[in-house]
């Protein structure tokens, strides 16, 4: 099984290549499975995309986003995770803030339909883990209650 790390908008993807045959493989991205196939094996990079300038936000700790910031457990009881892939459209709450669960934390854009992220236990917000405008997919860890 090969492992391999893809960093897109700043955000990191584990992805796993757990079986290929011919042109269809069984991967895993962030603990997820999928059924792929590939269309070409040879892809040439033209260009490497423009860094994004820093954000003039209050700083935020992170759990699973660029590779200098600490992975959370992915089984932690505080973590709210993305229930679909999709685009952050807003974080709602900030670190050190009390939430109660229930508490809508951030919103995502899912099929043209925005979703309200609710926080899964009571507790105080001790990472935001994502940036309002990034992709998400299924499963990754939008904000840290502990």
């Amino acid at each position: 099984m090969k492992q391999f790390i893809y960093r897109i908008n700043g955000q990191d993807y584990i992805v796993a290549v757990n079986k290929m045959d011919n042109s269809l493989a069984e991967v895993a991205v962030n603990g997820t499975n999928y059924k792929v196939e590939l269309v070409n094996d040879e892809v040439s990079l033209v260009s490497q995309p423009v860094a994004k300038a820093p954000a003039a936000a209050a700083p935020k700790a992170t759990a699973s986003a660029p590779a200098a910031k600490p992975t959370a457990p992915s089984n932690a009881a505080g973590a709210v995770k993305s229930p679909l892939p999709g685009i952050v459209v807003s974080i709602n709450v900030n670190v050190g803030d009390a939430v109660k669960k229930g508490q809508t934390v951030a919103i995502l854009e899912a099929m043209k339909m925005e979703n309200s992220i609710q926080a899964t236990v009571d507790g105080t917000v001790t990472a935001i883990n994502v940036n309002p405008g990034e992709s998400v997919l299924e499963g990754v860890t939008i904000v840290t209650i502990g």
